[in-house]
Order: structure tokens, then sequence, then C-alpha cells
């Protein structure tokens, strides 16, 4: 598995770390299943804290991209679908708190919009 870190980034390391582990999965390049290095091993290979890299793993876990199996490590979990449905019912309690709120779906959309630009880093 292939993880570089960008050191000139404004993005922190655990989450670059994150992301592209998230991207291998969701891609296929990184196959249910797979076992990832563990904590230390790729905190080693990286030159990173062990925490950071725990930090995510820690996410990667939340969000169900990966599963920890005790002694049998951490492997690439068969989540696509279960991500993309969290994410599915947490727009729609969004959708329903700001309907509720009187906010129009334009100014909805463009609070959304806003919060996705800083999340990804674009803006």
């Amino acid at each position: 598995m292939l993880i570089a870190l960008d050191p000139q980034s404004s993005v922190p390391p655990y989450e670059q770390v994150r992301a592209q582990i998230a991207e291998l999965a969701r891609s296929g390049a990184a196959p249910v299943g797979m076992r990832l290095p563990t904590v230390r091993r790729l905190a080693e290979d990286l030159g990173l804290a062990a925490n950071t890299v725990a930090k995510a793993y820690r996410e990667l876990e939340a969000a169900g991209v990966v599963e920890t199996r005790g002694r049998h490590g951490t492997v690439v979990a068969a989540s696509g679908d279960a991500s993309r449905r969290v994410a599915a019912q947490a727009a729609a309690a969004y959708a329903e708190r700001v309907h509720g709120l009187g906010i129009p779906a334009a100014e909805a959309r463009a609070v959304v919009e806003a919060a996705l630009s800083s999340a990804y880093g674009q803006g």
C-alpha cells in the first residue's frame, strides 16, 4: 500500500493518511479484506508518531472503511454501501432540521457547499 505525505500541505498528517486509505478502499486498490500495516509499522514507514496513524485508523473504523480484528489486524471492510447509507442519513437529518428552522432550500444548499469546501480543503 502506497501512502505519500505532503509535508507542505496544510492538511494534518493523520487526515492525509485517512483520506488516502479511504480512497484506496473506495477505488478497490485496497480490496475488501486486505490487511493494513500495523499502526507502528505504518508510522515508522511514514516517519510519524504512532498516535497519528492510530487516529487515522480510528476515524476509518468509525466510518466503516476498516475493521479491527484484534490479533488479526486491521482490514479493509465491505463498507461502501454502509458509508453511503450513513451519509444519506446525515443528509436527511440536516434537510429535516433546516426545513424545520424555515431556512430556504437554496440557503441550506449554500451552507452544505461551504461546509464541503471546508472539509475537502477547497476553501
